[in-house]
């Protein structure tokens, strides 16, 4: 009796290990042609692009930097704000500039601590820096952003 009983469980046993054969051949016939496809591609891929300039260094402590859009182009302060804040700067303030010059761009040095202020220029690419301590402000730097920046 104990024979018939196993005979039987057997038959569906049979078709699972099938099934699961061919899953497990499929799966590396697919890795093995994605692999070939790849190694094929290579030579009539496009070169690839050259790798971005290396980012200005990040600030050693805390940097509070205002921007200000002084250029009239919508957007760009904001724009130049989420590049300070990827890069390690605390912007804590961002708007329109009035009162500034709309074609060149300015870094503003609003506590006496020009290295703050090269660091923000860095991160910007902005090269004209300017000492305009304002204890008045609660600051370090103040980025002035003109038609001459590009983002």
């Amino acid at each position: 009796m104990s024979r018939s009983k196993a005979k039987k469980a057997k038959p569906g046993g049979g078709r699972l290990q099938t099934i699961g054969i061919f899953a497990t051949l499929l799966a590396v016939a697919v890795l093995v042609g994605s692999l070939v496809a790849g190694m094929v591609g290579r030579g009539s891929a496009p070169a690839a692009p050259a790798p971005p300039p290396p980012a200005a260094q990040a600030p050693v402590g805390r940097v509070r930097v205002q921007v200000l859009n002084a250029s009239g182009r919508p957007g760009l302060a904001r724009e130049a704000t989420g590049l300070l804040r990827d890069r390690g700067f605390d912007v804590v303030e961002f708007g329109n500039g009035k009162g500034f010059p709309p074609d060149t761009s300015i870094v503003l040095d609003r506590a006496g601590r020009a290295e703050m202020a090269r660091q923000v220029a860095d991160a910007v690419h902005i090269r004209r820096i300017a000492a305009r301590p304002d204890s008045n402000l609660y600051l370090d730097v103040t980025v002035v952003l003109g038609r001459d920046w590009k983002p």
